[in-house]
């Protein structure tokens, strides 16, 4: 398959793994890049050495193209961009803050930027600043996601900007590849299938916490403008059950305090955050990733074969 994102950076699909916190390291991001996608290591939560030394790693698993992501509330962000500054990789995902101020130290060192947007206003402002690509996040994402819609995001913001859009929130089989396309996008961003994938370095309690949900399975917790998406579980059970008692946020945050690793890391899938999308029930089993990705390829195309047998002359 070949559309403008992966001509401009030299990969088969265009699919790209999602960035997700204590999950996306080397060995998930190598195995999607050497299965044609491009994939993605998560710095969120991590140490700057960690970061380091997943990039090397990843650049000794394959010798296909893949990126970092760079989370700019982290407090030590700037530790973690001066390592993206020395290692070079080829693109990055930037997300939770302001890309602007990066957009040029990345180009001068031969390094392409995509920044997360929610909205026309921020999708136009990163386009005009000098984006190589923008990525459009719907709500149904799994994480910290904003209030708009995937469906309505496309539907808005694809016609207003020129740079290659990936798209994600949502997606997680070849029919949602190629409702993006259609929508005019140049590829998908997908995280929670590639979550439950065997490549996964999650802990197999959490893996398999995805893999058993059903479509009702994925919630909310947080305030506007601060919601993370992830499994319903004890822990969301009871941040909703003392949000309804109106407890102050301070021990709303208390709660939720530390739990994003509890989940990927130690396995603790009733009191730990397994972030992931609204798109649930098509993941039914753990594959290999090149699976995954070889199933959406031609789920895609019998999408767009359908979608043309509807054309009658």
């Amino acid at each position: 398959m070949r559309t403008r994102f992966t001509d401009m950076m030299n990969i088969t699909y265009p699919i790209v793994q999602g960035a997700m916190a204590w999950v996306s390291d080397a060995q998930l991001a190598s195995a999607v890049s050497e299965a044609g996608g491009l994939g993605i290591i998560a710095s969120g939560g991590r140490t700057a050495q960690w970061f380091r030394e997943e990039i090397r790693l990843a650049r000794e698993k394959t010798d296909k193209p893949f990126g970092v992501n760079l989370v700019l509330q982290d407090p030590d962000w700037q530790d973690k961009f001066q390592v993206i500054l020395e290692e070079k990789p080829i693109c990055v995902s930037v997300g939770a803050g302001n890309p602007l101020p990066l957009i040029e130290p990345l180009h001068e060192i031969g390094t392409k930027i995509f920044p997360v947007v929610p909205n026309i206003r921020l999708a136009k402002r990163v386009e005009s600043a000098g984006a190589d690509a923008i990525i459009i996040e719907g709500m149904e994402a799994g994480g910290h996601v904003g209030n708009i819609s995937t469906m309505a995001l496309m539907t808005q913001i694809l016609p207003e900007i020129s740079v290659p859009s990936i798209i994600a929130g949502g997606i997680a089989d070849g029919r949602g590849l190629a409702a993006a396309l259609l929508m005019g996008a140049c590829g998908i961003q997908m995280g929670t299938r590639f979550y439950a994938s065997q490549e996964s370095s999650a802990h197999i309690n959490a893996k398999m916490a995805i893999v058993n949900a059903t479509d009702t399975d994925s919630v909310t917790t947080g305030r506007r403008g601060s919601l993370v998406r992830s499994l319903r579980n004890e822990l969301t059970e009871c941040y909703h059950k003392m949000e309804d008692e109106g407890r102050p946020r301070e021990e709303l945050s208390q709660l939720v305090r530390g739990t994003a690793r509890k989940a990927p890391i130690e396995g603790d899938a009733d009191w730990g955050i397994v972030q992931a999308g609204q798109s649930l029930s098509v993941i039914r089993e753990l594959l290999p990733v090149a699976t995954i990705i070889e199933q959406m390829m031609k789920e895609a195309r019998e999408a767009t074969e359908l979608l043309q047998s509807y054309f009658v002359e």
